[in-house]
């Protein structure tokens, strides 16, 4: 997520809704809709698409056996059926052991899909929607605004990719030994998505979508941090606010924008991820939360944060890498 207006981060409906002039009226109402779109949308580059596909994939492909892990741990409610596992390399082991490389990218064509399309829709119109916010003034954005920016675009975003994250948690949850009944026993991804429409329909494929709109402050939290960091470093060191850093500095800025917001949002991704687990059956997202205090307490909201964390720092510095080298020298080809 670059800092300038020619590279990108998140979108969302709200950052056009809300950049839109006030309600109007039939015509006026429908040139003012569209005169919105089109000024926001003339600030998107296909090379912020292409740039935040590549870091989202090539990263989601390194470290997809870390997201299994937490997905599993972070189901972990003493459920008999369960796999039991002692730590991360045991699980790892385990898996290793039962199914080889196949059992430790369970759940990889959805969770690749997913990550090209998030990132690659985040970075595309974050950069849209601060250029828009941007165009006709002097001043830079405040904090706030790289916030909101960031919040309607993982709102966005999520809109469009929540079947997929539905479909990698239930691939992911597919214990050895374990017989489900045909409706639950999934065989890839398009399967999946069928089974799930067919059986549970478009609810179904939602599940854990609540959730996920609080994650957008997830988010919202690591691109605010990362354009502030990537700021006050440049300014720091005396070089101009849109100087383009080296891949160390952004590997560390990245890095330390994760860890913040991993650290401030998790428990949204273990109430996720036991919404949309096949094995329990939930009421909503009350009912998840109440249950897992009783049982569990505060340490059942934050099962599955190490290894998440041992993901998600490396995933976010690949990502960012090649986005932003992929951006330049798309950008420097343009040119």
């Amino acid at each position: 997520v670059a800092a300038t207006a020619s590279r990108p981060t998140s979108a969302a409906l709200g950052a056009v809704v809300s950049a839109a002039p006030e309600p109007m009226t039939g015509q006026g109402q429908s040139a003012s809709g569209s005169s919105a779109w089109s000024t926001v949308f003339r600030h998107v580059r296909y090379e912020n698409l292409v740039a935040g596909v590549s870091g989202g994939v090539l990263s989601n492909l390194a470290l997809h056996p870390l997201d299994l892990v937490k997905i599993r741990f972070a189901v972990s409610d003493g459920l008999e059926l369960r796999p039991k596992y002692k730590g991360i390399l045991h699980c790892l082991t385990t898996i290793w052991k039962l199914n080889g490389l196949r059992g430790l990218y369970q759940g990889v064509t959805p969770n690749v899909w997913g990550a090209g399309l998030s990132w690659g829709l985040y970075f595309f119109f974050y950069n849209a929607i601060k250029s828009y916010k941007t165009e006709g003034r002097a001043e830079r954005l405040e904090a706030t605004e790289y916030l909101i920016s960031a919040a309607e675009a993982g709102a966005m975003t999520l809109c469009i990719t929540n079947p997929l994250w539905v479909t990698k948690t239930r691939l992911m949850l597919q214990y050895d030994g374990v017989v489900n009944s045909p409706q639950q026993q999934y065989k890839g991804m398009f399967d999946t998505l069928v089974k799930i429409y067919k059986y549970e329909g478009v609810r179904g494929l939602y599940k854990g979508f609540i959730p996920g709109l609080f994650g957008t402050s997830h988010g919202a939290l690591q691109f605010m941090a990362y354009e502030l960091l990537k700021l006050k470093y440049n300014q720091h060191i005396n070089r101009l606010p849109e100087a383009q850093l080296s891949t160390v500095e952004y590997i560390s800025v990245a890095a330390l924008s994760k860890i913040f917001a991993v650290a401030a949002t998790y428990p949204y991704q273990v109430v996720r991820a036991r919404l949309q687990d096949q094995h329990m059956c939930y009421s909503g997202v009350m009912d998840v939360i109440a249950k897992t205090w009783r049982k569990e307490g505060i340490g059942g909201f934050y099962k599955g944060i190490a290894p998440n964390l041992i993901r998600v720092t490396p995933a976010c510095c690949i990502t960012f890498v090649v986005y932003e080298n992929v951006s330049h020298f798309l950008l420097d080809l343009r040119e």
